[in-house]
């Protein structure tokens, strides 16, 4: 009898742990890398200096927490705008600016749209995110999110920087497994920067096609001396 796989939450966490740190080390030009060991926690939460939420629904539903230390987030924000080009000098300075909220969201934005297609495309099933959510959150305050999750799990990840700053990823979903049966068919990866790359074959050579005139149509030009 052949053998079933199971895959569970922990593998889960994995792909978006994966997807997390390909982002971020593209984004930035910089090597984000993540801890070998995985916390089980009770709860998740929102915790200073700056702390971003995505809840995803679909096929299983959770909630996706990055939380952030100063250093970490000026770090990021910083690499991501120099390495798109930006001048150092005209960047924010203080995790507190708007703009540095924004690239967090932006980054957590793309980072949690890589997770949905690698896990619509290796489970064969789909989720939707909402969008990105930042609060700039000072040292008294923890935020709680409800997620109404009937079997919460909860996980957290240690991620470092260039720079060895550190910030967490923290996920809540439902306690669920995925069932891999013998006759799971693998999807073939859709490759879109191997489609631009594609040259389109050349236009094919029109021949001119020589049409004999009609005898009448000879007749009437030699009439008027053509």
């Amino acid at each position: 009898m052949a053998r079933t796989k199971t895959i569970t939450t922990d593998d889960i966490l994995l792909v978006l742990c994966n997807s997390m740190k390909s982002v971020l080390s593209s984004a930035t030009g910089r090597s984000v890398n993540y801890s070998g060991m995985v916390q089980k926690i009770n709860k998740t939460c929102l915790k200073p200096d700056i702390g971003c939420f995505v809840l995803f629904d679909g096929g299983f539903s959770g909630l996706v927490i990055l939380n952030f230390n100063a250093a970490a987030a000026l770090e990021l924000y910083t690499d991501y705008m120099t390495n798109m080009g930006l001048p150092k000098d005209e960047l924010a300075t203080t995790h507190t600016a708007d703009e540095v909220s924004d690239v967090m969201g932006e980054l957590m934005n793309q980072m949690v749209g890589d997770f949905t297609g690698v896990i619509g495309h290796e489970l064969h099933t789909s989720i939707t995110q909402n969008q990105p959510k930042m609060l700039t959150i000072n040292k008294q305050v923890l935020l709680s999110i409800d997620t109404n999750l009937d079997r919460p799990q909860a996980r957290r990840v240690t991620f470092t920087t260039a720079n060895n700053n550190i910030f967490y990823l923290e996920l809540a979903m439902d306690k669920t497994e995925f069932i891999k049966l013998p006759n799971f068919e693998e999807r073939e990866k859709f490759d879109i920067d191997a489609l631009f790359d594609e040259k389109p074959n050349p236009p094919e050579e029109k021949t001119e096609s020589h049409v004999n005139k009609p005898a009448a149509d000879d007749d009437l030009l030699a009439e008027l001396g053509l």
